[in-house]
């Protein structure tokens, strides 16, 4: 059986006075993608909490890095207003540039 996704990671540095800093020096987005049009089925992230990580996962879902990109870092810039946004937008960007480099090798 084939399968139909992949498992990529987006790495940015946290701010100063984050409580996920204590833990991790990087935020941390990982997502599960379809491979054919790089939906994100699924996604995650290093916050601190449960409720924070719940919602970046909200943001992502059902959204595509090849087709979607600019809605995504719109979506954050909108709804997400805590510390890490920038941080989340890196993270993003990173995430979204690994899945390039990979839909480049595929094609």
């Amino acid at each position: 059986m084939q399968n139909r996704t992949i498992f990529m990671a987006g790495h940015a540095k946290l701010p100063q006075g984050m409580a996920a800093k204590s833990v991790f020096e990087t935020l941390t987005i990982t997502a599960e993608l379809d491979c054919k049009y790089g939906v994100i089925i699924d996604a995650s992230c290093t916050l601190a909490t449960e409720h924070g990580r719940d919602f970046v996962g909200r943001l992502l879902r059902g959204y595509s890095l090849r087709d979607d990109y600019e809605t995504l870092v719109k979506n954050f810039q909108e709804h997400y207003k805590g510390k890490a946004q920038n941080a989340l937008l890196a993270a993003l960007k990173d995430l979204h540039a690994q899945f390039e480099i990979h839909d480049a090798k595929k094609n």
